[in-house]
């Protein structure tokens, strides 16, 4: 079962939208596997404390993007294999670094002295395999 243990909702940013985000780092970072089956939409939107309509809408969005698959009166499961792993991780690495590379532009950064901070600071951060 994906857990929502550590699910923290942030302002500013609808709370389906954070549900498919939650699901998608989960799924790029190996928490998240396909078969892994997700919590009932009742039970998620009373753990979450929103309306069953939002968790709806997540579901919903994340079957329209064939990452999981529901059938009525069962559970909803993740449905994913390598391609899609690594299309998700695309596509969050490059939303993340959209936003970085465009306050990066803004603060008056060069692309040289940008890649020497990130390089900088890739060294420094701790790897996630440790």
């Amino acid at each position: 079962m994906i857990s929502f243990e550590h699910f923290q909702p942030q302002d500013g940013t609808p709370i389906y939208q954070q549900i498919i985000l939650h699901i998608k780092r989960g799924i790029v970072s190996g928490s998240v596997m396909a078969g892994d089956a997700l919590p009932s939409r009742r039970v998620l939107s009373t753990l979450l404390g929103v309306n069953p309509n939002t968790i709806q809408k997540a579901y919903h969005l994340l079957e329209e993007e064939h990452l999981i698959a529901s059938h009525a009166g069962a559970k909803s499961y993740i449905v994913i294999d390598n391609e899609t792993v690594a299309r998700i991780r695309r596509q969050l690495m490059e939303t993340e670094l959209r936003g970085t590379v465009r306050a990066l532009k803004q603060m008056g950064l060069s692309k040289e002295e940008a890649t020497t901070i990130i390089s900088s600071l890739w060294e420094e951060a701790p790897s996630s395999q440790t």
